[in-house]
């Protein structure tokens, strides 16, 4: 398997010696966790343009373009309402806690790059890179630029959440260490409630991927899709 940008990824948080308990208090456990068996076409799109990823208390890292991708790009983006929420999710946090965005927007050519190299693996399950459809009502989340992978930081260093970035096992379901007190498991909580309370959603396979107005977004809340595919080449509306 590639290097996916594993390599950019964190500090396991018991290297840091810390007072979990304290510091992260007492956590709910996570819900029962499924992925759709369908999810709605994007009919009514929003017009919302992709704004740069900036907050004082958020960092990022584009560990595709580091990892040597050649489609990835500059910079990390998201829809305006999806960068606002997730400044929402910032002050949910303590004020040692953080964010870190490994990637957010994603152009269709990278995603077919990542699918590709991904599936070429015959043994992995579907789910954890989506099919790179060209079709504007079935968009990829990560094209849609309401998708955002990241993990905490803690006094501004990114924490590992019991994997890295990108790993492909059962390992990374985000429900994986409901069983296994830890502070990872306790930090995935923090991240999910804190993000759930925001209105994004996990996947379920993966502790990092969380989505905001996309098509699996909608089938889990009942909603109806809101982002259809966003590009860096058309400044969309205001």
């Amino acid at each position: 398997m590639p290097d996916f940008g594993q390599e950019h990824l964190s500090v396991d948080p018991l290297s840091l010696k810390e007072s979990w308990s304290e510091l992260v208090g007492s956590q709910s456990p996570l819900p029962t966790l499924v992925e759709p068996t369908s999810m709605p076409a994007v009919s009514s799109p929003v017009a919302e343009r992709l704004v740069p990823i900036d907050h004082p208390r958020i960092s990022t890292v584009e560990a595709y373009r580091l990892s040597g991708w050649t489609a990835a790009i500059d910079g990390m983006w998201l829809r305006s309402g999806a960068m606002e929420r997730l400044g929402g999710v910032v002050d949910q946090l303590g004020p040692r806690f953080g964010l870190h965005v490994f990637d957010a927007w994603r152009p269709l050519q990278l995603q077919a790059e990542l699918y590709e190299a991904a599936y070429a693996d015959p043994s992995l399950p579907p789910g954890f890179v989506s099919e790179p459809t060209e079709s504007p009502l079935t968009p990829p989340p990560h094209l849609t630029g309401g998708t955002v992978d990241l993990t905490l930081t803690l006094d501004g260093i990114p924490l590992s959440l019991g994997t890295s970035f990108d790993d492909f096992s059962l390992a990374a379901r985000a429900d994986s260490l409901e069983m296994s007190p830890s502070p990872a498991r306790d930090l995935r909580r923090l991240l999910y409630h804190a993000m759930r309370a925001e209105g994004f959603v996990v996947l379920d396979c993966e502790w990092w991927h969380y989505e905001y107005g996309t098509r699996r977004w909608a089938a889990l809340t009942g909603n109806e899709p809101l982002y259809g595919p966003a590009s860096l080449d058309v400044r969309l509306s205001e």
